[in-house]
């Protein structure tokens, strides 16, 4: 035991030295503290530091190694005070918190100081007292911080598709021509995106959509396509998404080959005559140019530019977009027929008694197909469409067809069609763009017939599916004269479409 205690009373009599040591160094590097003070070193150093800790009072028969064994030495010079500035510090110290907040934007601005500070208690505390003070704070902090007039104006992506730089870009999207709600709709889709199907589920990937990724050039060449092959499907494209509405709506490239193409667009129209009544090429048996009215050949005077160049010339002086164009101007549809309904009424037998005199209600129809070659199938039939439309061929005619269900198509006629354009030779009566002039064979060889017929819409959203009659003529080859029909019970034709008809090339 006495060497044991012997070994404690040496290593404590060393460490009071050590912290004697210590304690005389810290005395030394003060200015203030004079060289009597070395015991009160320690709390001087304390008190320049922050405020003065109180501890707790031992009794005084407590010797200095009773105290030490209770109270361990602090170390004061290692404090988590910093002096001086951080190297990651960009602005002044904030004093902010030197002066309490009035206003409701001081209390937004030192709550935003704290949230920086990652002292999100106190910042929600005091964004509250912001709003309770006023409900806009965040808007006049926003006008105060990041003003309007700080911000550039982001240039314009000369290449929003994110196209190669070596592809030109050939979308061109226009909405000139629409009406001014459409047009304020389809801005709004300008900037949306194709979206893929949602997932099944709320933890599923979401399903694939590659179309979703194709530039809009590709894109552009897929739609026109679609849109060669079959119009309809084209613009029942718009129902899929708004994107593909707004690509639909206004992607000129798709319109303009719509438009200018031989399927379905003006290259197909027929100016002038492009056959003899019968189908024959013009020319043939000594006859050629116009048969019927005073219209005169035209083989001594200028050619006449093509479909397709009249029509680019219309873009943008009479029609603001090929859109606009290929809705509004006159054409002729190949994809169907139009068809003509007329019901009337006409007494029977007249009997002594007038109560119960028959009245008869007589129905018959009229058929119009225009064909791509320019000839034309007209049809005069009680027969309903159904028993008609599917033998409506050129095939069907001028043969004895007995009892078989394509019967109606003996009293079938051939005959031509053209329309009245711009820049076409002016003809005695005054045609005016719209005009559909056909010419058919009549009744018996020596009659011809000439229907004069204008092209109009019916229905909300249809355009060029009505035929509306203006003139009915007869041409006796005999006589070399005129006759007139009356047009009072005479009803228009309206377009209907015929799948099986497909392009209209027979």
């Amino acid at each position: 035991m006495n060497s044991t205690e012997a070994e404690l009373e040496n290593f404590r009599q060393k460490w009071r030295e050590e912290v004697s040591k210590k304690s005389r160094g810290q005395a030394s590097n003060t200015p203030q503290a004079s060289p009597s003070s070395k015991p009160h070193a320690s709390k001087s150093i304390a008190a320049e530091q922050g405020p003065e800790v109180s501890h707790p009072r031992y009794p005084s028969k407590l010797g200095i190694e009773d105290a030490d064994e209770v109270q361990p030495h602090a170390y004061h010079d290692l404090g988590e005070k910093q002096h001086g500035r951080r190297l990651d510090e960009t602005g002044a110290p904030s004093t902010s918190s030197s002066k309490e907040p009035r206003s409701a934007l001081e209390h937004y601005e030192i709550a935003v100081e704290k949230e920086n500070q990652g002292s999100l208690g106190d910042s929600v505390n005091l964004y509250r007292k912001a709003f309770r003070l006023d409900s806009k704070v965040h808007e006049t902090y926003k006008n105060k911080h990041f003003p309007a007039s700080s911000f550039k104006p982001k240039p314009q992506d000369p290449n929003p598709s994110n196209a190669s730089p070596t592809v030109p870009n050939t979308a061109h999207h226009s909405l000139h021509g629409l009406p001014q709600t459409l047009q304020s709709m389809l801005e709004e889709f300008s900037t949306l995106s194709i979206q893929g199907e949602a997932p099944p589920t709320d933890l599923s990937p979401p399903p694939p959509c590659p179309i979703a990724s194709i530039p809009e050039e590709l894109l552009a060449e897929i739609l026109v396509h679609l849109a060669i092959k079959d119009i309809a499907s084209f613009v029942r494209l718009a129902q899929v998404c708004k994107r593909l509405a707004y690509l639909v709506a206004t992607e000129e490239c798709v319109w303009k080959r719509i438009a200018l193409g031989s399927e379905v667009g003006f290259e197909a129209m027929h100016y002038l005559f492009a056959c003899q009544i019968d189908g024959k090429p013009l020319g043939d048996d000594g006859e050629g140019g116009y048969i019927l009215g005073s219209d005169s050949d035209i083989e001594d005077e200028d050619p006449i530019p093509s479909p397709a160049v009249l029509t680019s010339r219309l873009v943008p002086s009479a029609y603001p977009t090929y859109c606009s164009l290929f809705r509004r101007r006159p054409r002729i549809r190949f994809n169907g027929c139009y068809i003509s309904t007329v019901n009337y009424t006409r007494p029977g037998a007249v009997t002594s008694m007038t109560w119960n005199t028959p009245i008869h209600i007589v129905t018959y129809f009229r058929y119009l197909r225009f064909l791509r070659d320019g000839t034309c199938i007209s049809l005069l039939t009680t027969s309903e469409p159904a028993d008609v439309v599917p033998y409506l061929y050129r095939e069907h005619m001028h043969k004895s067809h007995g009892n078989l269900p394509s019967a109606p198509m003996k009293d079938a006629l051939l005959g031509r069609w053209r329309l009245s354009g711009p820049e076409m030779p002016d003809t005695a009566d005054g045609e005016k763009e719209g005009t559909l002039v056909v010419e058919t064979a009549g009744a018996t060889p020596k009659y011809l017939y000439k229907l004069v017929l204008g092209l109009g819409s019916a229905g909300r959203g249809a355009r060029n599916n009505k035929l509306s009659w203006q003139g009915f003529r007869s041409y006796n080859r005999l006589t070399d004269d005129w006759g007139e029909f009356g047009l009072r019970n005479y009803k228009p034709f309206y377009w209907s479409r015929v799948k099986s008809y497909g392009m209209g090339l027979d």
